[in-house]
């Protein structure tokens, strides 16, 4: 059983209903969840939203951020652009368990407009539930740096 996390999550207009499916599935599973935007499908500028649910992980309020977008790549360029947050854009569960396994991710990034809304529930079950490998993985993350 995974403890509670301190999520934040954000999403353009794009993302939205993801975002709200996804902010629900987190309170469900007991982890307290801050929404830092947007708030409806209406046409956005998706960095006004993104960035700051990025850089609240980076400051440590935050354990873990989830960021969406229609393909979810515009939305981890803006994530990896925040010192500190390694935002991985997954598309399949295995690429949500390399994330955090391999590459110690502290964001995920997800594409509405690429999986289906069960796809993206479950991909952020594992994202969460996978734990960090540490080893060899160490070091390469410290080379990003």
């Amino acid at each position: 059983m995974l403890r509670p996390l301190k999520v934040s999550i954000g999403s353009d207009h794009a993302g939205f209903e993801y975002k709200e499916k996804i902010r629900a599935l987190l309170s469900t599973l007991g982890h307290e969840v801050e929404d830092f935007g947007t708030f409806s499908a209406e046409p956005v500028d998706y960095p006004l939203f993104i960035r700051p649910t990025a850089e609240a992980v980076a400051r440590g309020e935050f354990e873990r951020g989830i960021v969406l977008g229609g393909s979810g790549n515009g939305e981890a360029i803006v994530a990896n652009k925040v010192h500190g947050v390694r935002c991985a854009l997954c598309w399949s569960l295995e690429t949500a368990r390399l994330a955090r396994a391999h590459n110690d991710s502290n964001v995920l990034s997800l594409g509405q407009r690429m999986i289906s809304e069960d796809l993206a529930l479950e991909i952020v079950k594992i994202w969460l539930v996978t734990p960090f490998e540490g080893g060899r993985h160490i070091r390469r993350i410290a080379e990003i740096e």
